[in-house]
């Protein structure tokens, strides 16, 4: 630094502080409410996201998130949990806590609006999830406009918003789910069964699911529900999981539902073990087999419990996979 530019520098210092000096000086009385601090409004977040996929209109719907105060023995339960607590912190993530989100999908094919999951509805409300019905509502849909509705597998997360107050929230829609996971989740033994994680799923099923069976198809994996979207098999983390592939005009979405349940642990580790899925090697192998797909055939993708707008893409890395959130893919 020259002389010259350090004594420009002092003298604007030196004037700054003269100035900052007599301002301080004015009278409370002279300072305009233009002056005064915002109130801090709380945490702010998207209600839907929208793109084209070929002649589809695709539509993500945030239904909220619910905080968790423990990761383990949720993810990694096959391990030590101070190694999951270690890898978390590696990767700036709190090694004693979460939040997991919840994300329905639209796609509007142009004769049909086919919505996937319903969210927590009622049930989640207050948690800070049940929010599907309103960001619907934001996206621009009123729950009569709604086709069709495809249950990827029937936790309360996924078949709880399909009810209201006794009543369904979308009137005119038929149902789709898997023929495996509805046989399974609609035996009444369940209600009965000394696991209540058990009994709670299979309640939220009786309640949401059952009374609107007369108005649903039972499929198995590799059915259409309509011309562009067909079943994949992924059972393990229920006994009918399954993900859906969308495609119109040569472009390609894998809505893999809970094939994972987390952005960076169920793709960088798939072999560690979630507590959410009810067969943890099965779905291990389902996770590996779909992952692997979505990231060889280089296809976009959206998982209902990816970080909103869960929409991105999966690639290889190491022995496993991780996610790569959309940018502006879909905009240009």
């Amino acid at each position: 630094m020259s002389k010259d530019t350090f004594d420009f520098t002092r003298r604007g210092l030196l004037a700054g502080a003269a100035g900052a000096a007599a301002m301080a000086s004015l009278s409370p009385a002279l300072i305009t409410p233009a002056s005064a601090k915002a109130p801090q409004l709380g945490p702010s977040r998207p209600t839907h996201y929208r793109f084209t996929l070929g002649d589809f209109e695709i539509t993500t719907i945030n239904d909220g998130a619910i905080p968790i105060p423990k990761v383990y023995p949720i993810f990694g339960k096959n391990q030590k949990i101070e190694d999951v607590q270690a890898f978390l912190a590696k990767n700036h993530l709190p090694p004693d806590k979460m939040s997991i989100s919840f994300t329905p999908v639209i796609v509007n094919t142009g004769r049909q609006v086919v919505m996937f999951d319903s969210g927590y509805g009622e049930e989640r409300r207050a948690k800070g999830a049940g929010k599907a019905a309103a960001a619907l509502a934001a996206a621009g849909f009123t729950p009569d406009q709604i086709d069709i509705v495809v249950i990827t597998h029937c936790h309360p997360d996924h078949v709880s918003g399909l009810m209201e107050n006794g009543k369904a929230v979308y009137p005119n829609a038929r149902y789709v789910t898997g023929d495996i996971e509805y046989n399974f989740w609609s035996r009444k033994e369940l209600l009965e069964s000394s696991d209540k994680n058990m009994a709670r799923r299979a309640q939220a099923v009786h309640n949401n699911l059952v009374p609107l069976a007369e108005k649903a198809t039972f499929i198995k994996p590799g059915a259409d529900v309509v011309s562009g979207i067909t079943s994949v098999e992924a059972f393990g983390h229920t006994p009918g999981h399954m993900c859906f592939h969308i495609e119109s005009a040569g472009k390609r979405l894998l809505i893999f539902a809970d094939t994972t349940n987390h952005y960076v642990v169920s793709l960088a580790k798939p072999d560690w073990h979630c507590a959410f899925d009810m067969d943890a090697e099965a779905a291990v192998v389902a996770r590996k087999k779909i992952l692997d797909m979505i990231a060889t055939e280089r296809i976009a993708s959206a998982g209902y419990h990816m970080p909103f707008p869960s929409v991105g893409y999966v690639e290889k890395q190491g022995s496993g996979y991780r996610w790569v959130p959309v940018s502006y893919q879909f905009d240009v």
